[in-house]
């Protein structure tokens, strides 16, 4: 429907009231209309694109332009339509293509020379502008007279309307068939000849009023005969004996409603003299004058299934004859006859009452009956059965659809109606396949998707489940070998059906029918078929082909260059040897369009396999176009490749896919490292709690690994940090080493000693923190001597290394200046900055190996050292503030402690109120950082040294980028 503005109008009907009555809005389009076989206006609902007025253009209609949007006119007796029009332009187009019809100047403004009036002003006129037709006397002698005065008339539509006045009026038809009567009983030709020409103009005056009289029961035959005798004709014809004695009416079942037989059998007559009797209209002068005769009988025909429909009980008699098994075959035929001529004339009526006709028809069990009727031997039984299917497809293919869904619940045995209908069309014995042709139409409509609601889905499935083994049952018999099993006409018509409907689905079901192909291998069976002698089946294989490439569907595409699918079309190609014809022009046109869409897989496969055969055809360069194509395909992959070769020679790094990422690798190093640590820990606890006795062991239960406190966690961090390292450095040795030597188990030895010292410190960090809840318990002195024995141990782990901490903490003292913090705070100091010193000067000739690989082990014994001082510094200050409150309570107990090596640790210290102590705190901080600090950078720059590749160059100079994998990791251990 169309939306442009120039074709929106109004249409506007005149009622008995002499009032415009409004019919709706839409868009008007002049076309042409087969069943009124001529140009006519449509104009369709702009709302749900109804039809609202289907008119033709009459060569004799007035029709009138008013205001330049107003198209007025007369549409048969008393029924006056007009179309108002949005816009001019509309108006201008419609206005000519009506003047273009009736041959006028679209420059006038009305196309015939009469005026639009009322009936009254009508007969006024009449009266006052002329008298009215006075008939000659109705006479034997005078029918030459009445029959040039009834053909003078018909020139104007005023003098036909007043013609049609008198024989009305003055009951002039019935006194010419009793003048027919005497002149056929006188034998009396001439006068016979004369009749003739008059009834043939009354038909022609196309007046309803005149029909009515002439198609009584009791002056139907009379007019008939009257028929008869055609001048043009030597003999007359027989028309009365056909109607009455050849012609019987059967009743399947007998109609007891006088007023329905009346209506069909006048209808009967009326519609054989439109038919047979009258002359066919010319199509210039007379293609018109007979609408009137049309509109008599499609209003009996309507009024007919209307009377039938009401009658509930006829219909039911009739279904029970349909469906019942002792019905005989005649009478079984007689019946559905009946219901196809009760179809036909349904077709007449509007949309509304169609749905209603059906609707009724189904609950009788109208489809369970025709599975009955398509299945009978007899012909005009199994035709009339199909013709009633398919006008219950065209209409409404949803009630087809839903009854056919309702069937897949049935019996294995019983067969279903689509199916049904799919074995008469393969079973179609025809030559012509009239049958076929006929149940495929209907298969396509209940296939097509676009008319589907909510049921698509689930009648595809059931289609696909239960009805398309049947459709390609004889395609599959027939493809078994290389070539068709069978070649006569019928099969290969029958195949062609097929092919068609396949052809369809191809283009409609896109997910059922492929999966449907491709699990049978349908294809490849199917392309067997082109090497049939038949050309059109060899076409119709072809035709499916290039519906599927059509799609451009890589899975089809890949299918076929699986299975070599395009060797048929070449074979077929090369057996045409040439010839120009629909075949070879296909198969170029194939060629062409995966040209043209630029499809690769099959340019790619088809170069690779087929080239050759083609290279020698220059009068198409599709195949020369395809050759490029490929080489250009080539050329693009080769200079990926080298773009590839280029990066990985070209001197940066890639990493290799196939090895986990660094940054991951030392994720899950992490977590095993944290395993070790939990596991050293516990033996740690273990060799204390046998020194320390039972005291030590409910101090280690009431201060678990994990503690929740800042400085168990601090610590537990620096804890983790001398495992990794120590596990890291242990793991490595052999590898830096090349053998299990003396020096790689002496830093062995180390890095336990530094792991057992960060334990050791770690516990003495948590009596320390319980130390401090217990600040005002007697019992708080009793800690001291743990922390002492905790001392010892550490001195015992470093017996080896004795000598030279001592150097270094001469070295040390000298370096750094006296501190205003007490003694063993200076000590603490002193004994970092000698462990710091002893990793870089405390290995012996001929280990440095050894030394190297222990140097992360040594920086963790070095902090674990200066925890364990710095908590001994504030224990004794503890102690101190304790002593101090017993004689001055206003103090408070508590002094800042710091931490060297780890930041933040004030913070996790309590502060203390001491004015003094913050000062003394931040000096020896400063101190201890600065003895730590040279200390690592020894220990980094020592590492460094010794650890070098074969080649000779460092490897692991990138440590000290701040943004490497180490320092990633040390920035998530900190």
């Amino acid at each position: 429907m169309t939306t442009d503005t120039r074709r929106r109008v109004k249409l506007y009907a005149l009622n008995a009231e002499r009032q415009w009555d409004d019919r709706g809005t839409g868009h008007v389009s002049s076309t042409y209309v087969d069943r009124l076989k001529g140009i006519s206006l449509l104009v369709r609902a702009e709302s749900d694109g109804s039809l609202l007025l289907e008119s033709k253009i009459q060569p004799d209609t007035a029709y009138q332009k008013q205001q330049d949007t107003l198209i007025v006119w007369s549409e048969g007796d008393n029924f006056d339509l007009a179309l108002s029009f949005q816009e001019k332009a509309g108006c201008d187009e419609i206005w000519e293509k009506i003047c273009q019809v009736q041959g006028k100047d679209p420059s006038v403004e009305i196309t015939q020379d009469i005026v639009e009036e009322s009936e009254d002003e009508r007969f006024e006129d009449m009266s006052d502008t002329a008298p009215p037709i006075e008939l000659p006397p109705c006479e034997l002698s005078r029918l030459e007279d009445i029959s040039e005065t009834i053909q003078s008339c018909l020139s104007t539509p005023l003098r036909k309307e007043k013609l049609s006045m008198a024989l009305e009026s003055e009951s002039y038809i019935k006194k010419l068939l009793n003048l027919f009567n005497v002149c056929e009983d006188l034998d009396n030709t001439e006068g016979l000849h004369h009749l003739f020409e008059i009834f043939k103009n009354i038909f022609l005056l196309n007046k309803n009023a005149l029909f009515e009289i002439m198609f009584a029961d009791d002056t139907i035959f009379d007019v008939v005969g009257c028929l008869e005798y055609d001048p043009s004709v030597a003999q007359p014809k027989k028309h009365r004996q056909y109607l009455k004695q050849l012609a019987r009416f059967r009743e399947a079942v007998p109609i007891k409603n006088q007023d329905v037989l009346a209506k069909i059998h006048q209808t009967f007559r009326v519609q054989y003299i439109q038919d047979i009797i009258l002359p066919t209209p010319s199509v210039f002068v007379e293609d018109n004058m007979l609408n009137t005769l049309s509109s008599f009988i499609f209003f009996n025909k309507v009024e007919i299934v209307t009377m039938i429909q009401d009658d509930e009980r006829f219909l039911l008699d009739v279904f029970a004859v349909l469906t019942d098994p002792a019905t005989c075959d005649a009478k079984r035929r007689d019946t559905v006859l009946f219901l196809k001529e009760f179809c036909n004339y349904a077709q007449n009526l509007q949309p509304q009452g169609k749905d209603s006709f059906y609707k009724t028809l189904t609950c009788l069990g109208i489809l369970q009956a025709l599975e009955l009727t398509l299945v009978m031997n007899d012909k005009k039984t199994k035709s009339a059965s199909i013709d009633i299917l398919t006008a219950i497809v065209e209409f409404s293919p949803l009630v087809v659809r839903n009854y056919t869904l309702n069937q897949a619940n049935r019996p294995e045995g019983e067969r279903m109606l689509l199916n049904i209908a799919i074995e008469q069309m393969l079973n179609d014995s025809e030559p012509e396949l009239g049958i076929a042709v006929q149940l495929m139409g209907i298969v396509k409509i209940l296939l097509e998707p676009e008319n589907m609601l909510t049921e698509k889905g689930d009648f595809l499935n059931f289609f696909y489940k239960y009805s398309v083994q049947t459709l390609v049952a004889p395609l599959m018999l027939n493809t078994m070998g290389d070539r068709p099993q069978n070649e006569d006409y019928q099969t290969a018509q029958l195949l062609g059906i097929v092919l068609d409907i396949l052809s369809f689905c191809v283009e409609h079901h896109s997910y059922h029918i492929k999966n449907f192909l491709l699990q049978k291998d349908l294809l490849k069976r199917i392309l067997v078929l082109m090497k049939s002698t038949h050309t059109f089946l060899v076409l119709g294989a072809l035709r499916l082909l290039r519906k599927i490439i059509a799609l451009k569907d890589e899975f089809y595409n890949r299918h076929i260059v699986k299975c070599n699918l395009f060797a048929p079309v070449v074979d077929a190609f090369i057996r045409n040897n040439g010839r120009y014809n629909l075949l070879e022009s296909a198969i170029l046109e194939l060629f062409e369009f995966i040209k043209l869409e630029d499809i690769r897989t099959l340019c790619v496969y088809f170069v690779e396999n087929f080239s050759k055969i083609f290279d020698e055809i220059e009068y198409v360069q599709t195949f020369k176009y395809l050759k490029n194509r490929y080489d250009q395909y080539q050329d693009r992959l080769k200079d990926r490749d080298k773009m590839e070769n280029r990066t990985d020679g070209g001197g940066r790094f890639r990493r290799d896919q196939r090895q986990m990422e660094e940054e991951e690798e030392m994720w899950f190093n992490e977590e095993d490292d944290f395993t070790e640590e939990i596991d050293t820990y516990n033996n740690v606890m273990k060799s204390v709690s046998e020194k320390n006795g039972p005291q030590t062991q409910n101090q280690q239960k009431s201060s678990p690994p994990h503690s929740t406190s800042p400085h168990s966690g601090l610590l537990g961090n620096l804890s983790s940090t001398a495992s990794a390292t120590a596990t890291s450095a242990s793991s490595g040795a052999p590898v830096a080493s090349g053998s299990s030597s003396p020096e790689a188990i002496s830093a062995d030895e180390q890095t336990q000693a530094a792991v057992h010292l960060a334990a050791a410190a770690n516990i003495a960090l948590q009596h320390h923190q319980q130390q401090q809840q217990q600040q005002q318990n007697p019992f708080q002195q009793q800690t001291q001597p743990e922390i002492a024995e905790l001392q010892q141990q550490l001195s015992s782990v470093e017996a080896p290394q004795s000598q030279e901490l001592e150097l270094s903490q001469s070295a040390a003292a000298s370096a750094s200046p006296p501190s205003s913090s007490s003694s063993l705070e200076a000590s603490t100091s002193s004994s970092s900055a000698s462990s710091s010193s002893s990793s870089s000067s405390s290995s012996p000739p001929g280990s440095s190996a050894a030394a190297s690989l222990c140097d992360s082990a040594t920086v963790a014994a070095v902090a674990a050292s200066q925890f364990l001082s710095t908590i001994a510094t504030a224990m004794a200050a503890s102690v101190t503030a304790a002593a101090a409150t017993t004689s001055s309570p206003s103090l408070s107990p508590a002094p800042a402690v710091s931490s060297p090596d780890i930041e933040n640790a004030d913070a996790q210290l309590p502060p203390s109120d001491d004015a003094n102590s913050p000062v003394s705190g931040e000096q020896d901080a400063n101190s201890t950082e600065t003895a730590s600090s040279d200390a690592d950078k020894a220990t980094a720059k020592k590492g460094l040294v010794d650890y070098e590749s074969d080649s000779g160059e460092d490897d692991y100079e990138e440590d000290e980028d701040s943004e490497g994998p180490q320092a990633q990791k040390r920035a998530r251990l900190a």
